[in-house]
């Protein structure tokens, strides 16, 4: 029968530099992650006609005899949507990147006082 060997760690400081490092690249990834899933939803609800039946409710709605109405298509446009989908994830990565570091300053600060986040890991021999 193989014995676990335990032991009790302690978390008493995390290097604000390196949750920085990691939490960028993570924040990256999602940021990439966000661009492509806009796209691809952009190119699924256009094959499915979504925006010319919506866009064509909302001009007639909006319409009078010498104006044609809000044209949603071209405001909707696929550059448009990836313009807007890309400054919402460079926000993203700065926030997460910022809030990250933070998080790591403020878990120094109390980490001090209460000692941290105790762990027990366990090696199996």
């Amino acid at each position: 029968m193989p014995r676990t060997r335990k032991a009790r760690l302690r978390v008493a400081k995390a290097d604000p530099w390196s949750v920085m490092k990691v939490s960028f690249m993570l924040s990256i990834a999602l940021g990439v992650c966000t661009i492509v899933a806009a796209a691809v939803l952009w190119m699924v609800m256009d094959a499915m006609g979504v925006f010319s039946t919506v866009g064509g409710t909302i001009a007639e709605a909006t319409g009078s005899n010498e104006s044609n109405g809000f044209d949603l298509q071209a405001f909707l446009s696929l550059p448009n949507v990836l313009i807007f989908t890309s400054v919402i994830a460079v926000i993203d990565v700065v926030l997460a990147t910022a809030l990250a570091t933070l998080g790591a300053f403020i878990y120094n600060l109390s980490a001090g006082f209460v000692g941290g986040v105790e762990l027990t890991l366990a090696e199996d021999e």
